[in-house]
């Protein structure tokens, strides 16, 4: 005597599934609003940090060649001996052990000589999408 009893089908309902989306939607939102402050500050560090290597490779450029770039050379001076150096012979590079950067967001770094804010020798910069500026003048990145 097998009887077959009406038994509720275990399951969530659907008010439960959708409180446990909510609770981790929240939790999310959470994460994502704490974690964007992290990365651009991290992106902020690392744009200087780039700035300070090419400034580096730039003096390091300046030692052997007995000038900086011009800004037709730009940055790739560092890993490639220009065209318009006169004498190619004191270019003794590469100046950088990797190709050169683009900055954390995609960018090319600027390069320019004279520069504007170091006249007597170069400006290395990069802007964040906020505008802010980071060149090898800036406090952060200044020697």
């Amino acid at each position: 005597m097998n009887h077959f009893s009406p038994r509720r089908k275990r399951g969530f309902t659907l008010i439960e599934v959708l409180l446990v989306l909510v609770i981790l939607v929240i939790l999310a939102s959470l994460v994502v609003v704490n974690i964007f402050p992290i990365l651009k500050s991290a992106k902020i560090k690392n744009a200087k940090i780039q700035v300070e290597l090419l400034a580096d490779g730039l003096e390091h450029y300046q030692l052997a060649v007995g000038g900086y770039p011009s800004n037709s050379a730009g940055l790739q001076a560092l890993r490639n001996p220009p065209a318009d150096l006169q004498d190619s012979d004191k270019w003794t590079g590469p100046f950088l052990t990797k190709d050169i950067p683009l900055d954390p967001w995609g960018k090319p770094f600027r390069y320019a000589c004279p520069g504007i804010h170091n006249p007597d020798r170069f400006d290395v910069s990069t802007v964040t999408p906020e505008n802010q500026e980071i060149g090898n003048w800036t406090e952060e990145t200044r020697r």
